[in-house]
């Protein structure tokens, strides 16, 4: 798989906070709380942020360097980063390495490097562990702010991906296991080198619902049928949320006891786990605590979950001190919540993830990988209505085998044959 590098991910946050920034602006609404909650999105000082958004009404929304000065690529942006910022030390470990091919050419001077780095800044480009200053804004103000600018992860208002290497879509997203290790809420691994990871408007109604109920303090629930994109679309959801705000994640088994949930939660807020299970009260006045802190607490795949352990998360949730948000993800989590009827009437936004449209599917493929770009738009719509129906997972599927089709036999072309041959591969099917 092709994945985008670090400076492309961060452009690719300064093209959605700006697009936001200009969309309020041009509505007359835009307060400097606003451009603050961007700066801490994309990680860049506020005057960077404004810096940013002066440019943007001139028309220019892209980091300008200068030419043909020295640039330090990503490996040396990396390195830098793991010296906290430390362009003197960077100079020298690099003045005295015997390996010429670490640099793009002739070691600069100091003084070089250290211009290079204030202008590479001063474009956009931040170091990871920057974290903007604090200064004291109102909370209720900051909140309703947030949800105001409601950053819509990559995809623009009219539902279009943009033209860049992609955001997840999908549970099924394609991995390649030797450059990218699989993680929880990567989904199926599959052989698609050479893929991309799609950006749909279903995407971007989930960022925006999560992004108006944290700012809330409340509770979601993201549902639909496997393979519509749930959990990655909850993911990329949090990565935009300011960084202020800390996500946890708890991993829960099928059918969990209350001992078992409680260690779970234990675990996802970085709790002794092992030390609190069998002590009760502990455990709850632990809870109790951790939920007071404002957050995120991501259960996935919550359907595993029974009514009387649900009722418990209902419990912490109702406490008078919470400040953390619950989101709530998975097939049938509308129907399991339904059962908890308490925990249910809790929930203030339900938000369904539905199939691809057909009108989606042809331009989604082409974005997925480049050897649908010779196939008819006539083929692809009688695989999706016979075969994948609107299921981003399926179609991925279908990719991997096409592609190892045509890898084994490059002189075959993406036809109606090919897919019937791919989708024969799916096993059987109702």
């Amino acid at each position: 798989m092709s994945l985008a590098s670090p400076s492309q991910d961060k452009g690719l946050v300064r093209q959605v906070v700006v697009r936001r920034l200009l969309a309020l602006d041009g509505a007359g609404t835009l307060e400097s709380v606003h451009v603050r909650i961007a700066a801490q999105t994309a990680g860049v000082s506020v005057r960077t942020a404004w810096r940013w958004l002066a440019r943007a009404r001139k028309g220019q929304t892209e980091p300008a360097y200068r030419r043909g000065g020295f640039l330090l690529d990503d490996t040396l942006w990396t390195r830098l980063e793991e010296l906290d910022g430390n362009v003197s030390e960077l100079h020298r470990q690099l003045s005295q390495a015997d390996d010429d091919s670490v640099l793009p050419g002739p070691l600069p001077s100091l003084a070089t490097m250290h211009r290079a780095v204030r202008e590479q800044r001063r474009a956009g480009r931040v170091f990871q562990s920057t974290r903007p200053g604090k200064r004291h804004v109102d909370p209720d103000r900051y909140d309703r702010a947030l949800a105001e600018l409601a950053l819509p992860g990559t995809v623009n208002e009219t539902g279009q991906a943009p033209p860049v290497s992609g955001v997840e879509q999908a549970d099924a997203t394609v991995t390649d296991p030797v450059t990218r290790p699989a993680s929880p809420g990567d989904g199926i691994r599959l052989y698609v080198p050479g893929a991309h990871v799609v950006s749909t408007r279903q995407l971007g109604t989930v960022t925006e619902a999560i992004a108006h109920t944290v700012a809330a303090h409340g509770v979601v629930c993201v549902y639909g049928d496997p393979g519509h994109g749930k959990t990655v679309a909850v993911h990329q959801a949090l990565r935009l949320l300011p960084r202020r705000v800390p996500v946890h994640h708890a991993l829960v088994a099928v059918k969990p006891a209350l001992p078992q949930l409680r260690a779970a939660l234990l675990t996802a807020f970085g709790l002794p786990a092992t030390a609190l299970t069998n002590r009760t009260d502990a455990v709850d006045r632990a809870l109790f605590e951790a939920f007071q802190a404002p957050g995120v607490l991501v259960i996935d795949d919550v359907q595993r979950i029974a009514a009387p352990e649900l009722d418990y998360l209902r419990l912490l949730a109702d406490a008078p001190t919470t400040q953390t948000s619950l989101v709530f993800c998975g097939a049938g989590a509308e129907r399991t919540l339904a059962r908890a009827p308490a925990l249910a009437s809790r929930v203030l936004t339900w938000q369904h993830v539905p199939r691809l449209e057909t009108a989606q599917v042809t331009g989604m493929l082409r974005l997925f990988h480049p050897l649908w770009d010779t196939a008819t738009d006539t083929d692809l719509l009688h695989t999706d209505e016979t075969c994948a129906h609107g299921n981003f997972r399926t179609w991925a599927k279908i990719t991997s085998h096409a592609y190892a089709a045509l890898d084994r036999h490059p002189e075959h072309t993406v036809d109606a044959a090919l897919l019937a041959q791919a989708c024969a591969r799916l096993g059987p099917r109702p």
